[in-house]
C-alpha cells in the first residue's frame, strides 16, 4: 500500500486523530478506503465516511475483493475490540516491513489501535508506550522559518536577539503531548464483537498465523543471518548502545531495506530500535521494548 495522498493528508490533520474534524481540506470524496496488505493475500481494510466520521475495520481474505467487517464505530466511539492488541502489533510490523513507504509501524498502529484496546491480559504500560510512539511518529513537512530582523542594522544597544526574537518554529509533530496523552489513556469499556456469529474468527486466526510465520522467516534471510548474533546480544543485555554497530553490519551485508535501516538510524528512538532488534533476533514482540518503557 503506497501511502495515498488522501491518507497522507488525513494523517497530518490533528482533528482526524482527536475527533475534532472528519474531513481535511481538499478531500472531495465521500469515503476513504485504506487497504493494508499483510501477507498471504490477507489485508486489513480501514474505511472512513468523510461526512460523518464513522469508521469501519474489515478483513479482506484471499481471492476476495470485498472485506468482511471486523468492527464499526462512530467517530467519537466507543470502538469495538475487533482485534487483540498483540494481533495489531504483529500485523503492523509485517505491513511496515513489506511497505517501503512506511518507515515505521506507527501509522498503522495509530490508525487501527482504537479497534484494539488493551485488555486485562495485556501489559497496559507497554501498550500505552507503543501507542505513544505511534502517535509521535506522525510527522508533517513544515516550511523553514522566515528570517526575521530589522530592515537596517540597529544600534549596538538594540542588536541582541532579545530585541528581535525569531518567530517560533512550527513543530513537525502532528499531535501535541496533551492530545497524545488523551489518545493513549486506558479504555476500560468497549463493545466485544468477536463472539458474534458473523465475526470471521477462523480467517483472522489464519492471518495471524501467517503473519507470525512471516516474521519468523525474516532473520533467516541471507543479509540478516550474519547479524542475528549481534541482535540477540542486544536483546539479552537490553543495552541499545551496539545498535549503530548492528546498523553497520546490516549495511555491509547488503541490506538496503528502508524500514530496517530507518528504525536503527540516528536519531535513535528506543521503541523503533527495539521493534527492529526483536524482529531481527526472532524474539517475541515486546521482549526488548518492555525493558525500555
Amino acid at each position: 500500500m503506497p501511502v495515498s495522498e488522501a491518507l497522507r493528508r488525513l494523517s497530518e490533520d490533528p482533528g482526524f486523530w482527536t475527533g475534532a474534524s472528519a474531513t481535511p481540506a481538499g478531500l472531495d470524496a465521500r469515503e476513504l478506503r485504506v487497504t493494508l496488505p499483510v501477507t498471504g493475500g490477507y489485508a486489513l481494510v480501514f474505511e472512513l465516511d468523510l461526512a460523518t466520521g464513522d469508521r469501519t475495520l474489515g478483513l479482506r481474505v484471499p481471492a476476495s475483493s470485498e472485506p468482511i467487517q471486523l468492527g464499526w464505530a462512530e467517530a467519537a466511539g466507543p470502538y469495538p475490540a475487533a482485534l487483540r492488541w498483540w494481533e495489531l502489533d504483529l500485523c503492523a510490523r509485517v505491513i511496515a516491513l513489506e511497505d517501503p513507504t512506511l518507515p515505521h509501524p506507527g501509522l498503522v498502529v495509530a490508525l487501527l489501535s482504537p479497534f484494539a484496546p488493551a485488555t486485562p491480559d495485556d501489559d497496559e504500560t507497554l501498550v500505552a508506550a507503543v501507542r505513544e510512539v505511534a502517535y509521535r511518529s506522525l510527522r508533517r513537512d513544515v516550511p523553514p522559518v522566515t528570517p526575521h530582523g530589522p530592515e537596517q542594522a540597529p544600534l549596538p544597544l538594540f542588536a541582541s536577539a532579545e530585541w528581535w526574537p525569531a518567530p517560533p518554529a512550527p513543530s513537525p509533530q502532528v499531535l501535541d503531548e496533551a492530545a497524545i496523552a488523551e489518545l493513549t489513556r486506558t479504555v476500560t469499556r468497549f463493545p466485544e464483537v468477536r463472539q458474534g456469529s458473523r465475526f470471521p474468527r477462523e480467517s483472522l486466526a489464519d492471518l495471524v498465523r501467517l503473519a507470525a510465520a512471516h516474521l519468523d522467516r525474516l532473520p533467516r534471510q541471507s543479509w540478516y543471518a550474519t547479524t542475528v548474533p549481534l541482535a540477540r546480544h542486544i536483546l539479552d543485555t537490553g543495552d541499545l548502545a551496539p545498535v549503530p554497530a548492528l546498523l553497520g553490519a546490516l549495511t555491509e551485508a547488503g541490506c538496503d531495506h528502508p524500514t530496517v535501516l530507518d528504525a536503527l538510524s540516528e536519531p535513535l528512538v528506543a521503541a523503533e530500535a527495539c521493534w527492529m532488534v526483536e524482529t531481527l533476533a526472532g524474539a517475541r514482540p515486546g521482549t526488548l521494548l518492555r525493558r525500555h518503557v
